[in-house]
């Protein structure tokens, strides 16, 4: 199963990678809104939706383009044909193809591919999380003074967020953003970030990346410290050694 998914991701890669860069029709995508709906998600979400309902014909599948094909089962497929669609459409490399499966609304396999960074992330559970085969690892760090923050206002938290990222960048070392969920909880889960906060995030966006983290040693939860659960919420992904100082600036700014 695990190599079947890890090949359907490379897949999906290298056609987004083979049109990145080579469509100047998706500028005009730009608009005031925040998102952006490419035909390159599209034709990617039916190319994975396809392979898996092909060889898993029993599983549900929750895709972003598509939605929820329900077939009743106790597993599900949670797929992002092209997290970072407006990172893609003006050529910024950080963009992913996101895959997870969950039993019984936990999450137990999620893979990551940065095709532009030929990184490829995959946690399995219990057994780690890796970065290209190699076992990787959330940060050791401890204090906020000394951490690095990303974060991203999903579904209409431009004020939330606001106010607590106003509360938490004096605190910590520096509050950076990234555009697209599934790699800012890899960098977590990697060491490149020391936490990850969001609002409202969507499952697509956020559960492969909830299996990275929580198989590298970190910690997910919602706002009140409470399991996180792959249905839109806000959430924080740590290193769960700033969790619960995380936690208390949200609580005194939300």
């Amino acid at each position: 199963m695990k190599k079947f998914i890890i090949e359907l991701s490379e897949k999906a890669g290298k056609f987004l990678l083979e049109n990145f860069r080579k469509d100047s029709d998706l500028f005009r995508l730009r608009g005031t809104t925040k998102e952006i709906v490419t035909k390159y998600d599209k034709m990617s979400d039916k190319m994975l939706v396809d392979s898996l309902s092909k060889k898993f014909p029993d599983y549900n599948i929750l895709a972003e383009e598509s939605g929820l094909k329900d077939k009743k089962s106790d597993f599900t497929w949670i797929v992002d044909s092209l997290d970072g669609s407006s990172n893609f459409a003006v050529g910024n490399p950080f963009f992913a193809v996101s895959i997870a499966l969950v039993h019984h609304n936990k999450p137990i396999l999620g893979v990551a591919y940065a095709p532009f960074l030929k990184e490829l992330f995959v946690a399995e559970e219990g057994s780690g999380a890796l970065l290209n085969g190699k076992a990787v690892h959330v940060s050791d760090v401890a204090s906020l003074e000394k951490s690095y923050v990303v974060w991203c206002e999903a579904t209409g938290g431009n004020l939330r967020m606001s106010r607590i990222n106003a509360n938490i960048q004096p605190k910590i070392k520096d509050l950076r953003k990234l555009g697209a969920g599934s790699l800012e909880c890899a960098w977590v889960a990697c060491g490149r970030a020391d936490a990850f906060i969001v609002t409202q995030v969507e499952p697509w966006d956020a559960t492969a990346g909830a299996m990275l983290v929580s198989e590298a040693g970190g910690k997910v939860t919602d706002f009140k410290g409470k399991a996180w659960k792959p249905v839109r919420s806000d959430a924080v992904f740590s290193n769960g050694k700033i969790h619960n100082k995380i936690l208390e600036i949200i609580k005194k700014s939300d």
